[in-house]
């Protein structure tokens, strides 16, 4: 009996041993996930700063959206139309670019139209002649003098435009010497141009070559839209084809 007694006593004592073991390594697994519960956590205020309502990301969408809000368009143009003294007899059967609305000038509303930009026409303070050969005597005259002309008004608060549409017809292989006045008097820096053009011919010639010259800082896209000038009148679908390409 004291034998067995005994034994009894020491299974009985293995039995709390093994029962006491099994606590510690309980509880040395729960403090062992306390950490995982603890970058969870780090995870979860991580992406809560991406919530809706939150105070940053609002602030940036904010930023995003004023950004959109300011994108205004210019749809700056010269045309013959616009600065000419129209002489007796002159109609639109025989000089169809010089009576309102001329080529370019048509163009130009039709730009307006597509992408809701502010019109702006380029004019001068000497107007030119409404017969064709005089006017192209005088072009050529201004471009060999690499002349200036003066122009009757500037753009105000340029610095509103991010994108700027320029218009302008062909005369003597390049474009009209009041283009230039335009550009070298109105900051196109940083600005998004597009150029569109009514000519004879000679096409484009050198006319995005002088432009490009004028506003090396402008990002002039090479899109461009061009037509003859007999064919403006009708281009309207040709001019709302070209806008819709250039994403507007």
């Amino acid at each position: 009996m004291p034998m067995q007694k005994l034994f009894s006593l020491l299974l009985a004592f293995s039995l709390v041993l093994s029962i006491a073991a099994c606590g510690n390594s309980g509880s040395e697994s729960d403090r062992s996930s306390e950490p995982s519960s603890v970058i969870s956590g780090q995870a979860s205020e991580s992406d809560g700063a991406a919530e809706p309502g939150d105070s940053d990301a609002d602030a940036n969408l904010s930023d995003t959206n004023s950004g959109e809000q300011t994108n205004h368009i210019l749809v700056a143009y010269f045309s013959w139309a616009d600065n000419a003294i129209l002489a007796e007899g002159v109609d639109a059967v025989t000089s169809p670019s010089v009576v309102s609305p001329g080529n370019v000038q048509q163009l130009a509303g039709w730009v307006q139209e597509e992408t809701g930009g502010e019109l702006f026409s380029i004019q001068v303070t000497d107007p030119y002649p409404s017969d064709w050969d005089e006017c192209l005597a005088r072009a050529n005259q201004e471009r060999g003098d690499q002349a200036r002309p003066e122009l009757i008004a500037n753009v105000e608060n340029m610095e509103q435009y991010d994108t700027v549409f320029l218009g302008y017809p062909n005369w003597w292989y390049g474009v009209p010497m009041a283009l230039l006045s335009f550009i070298e008097q109105n900051d196109l820096s940083g600005k998004q141009v597009y150029l569109f053009c009514s000519h004879g011919t000679g096409g484009l010639a050198n006319s995005v070559e002088q432009i490009t010259d004028a506003a090396p800082a402008a990002v002039i896209s090479d899109n461009i839209f061009h037509c003859y000038e007999e064919d403006a009148a009708s281009s309207q679908e040709d001019i709302r084809n070209w806008i819709a390409e250039l994403g507007y």
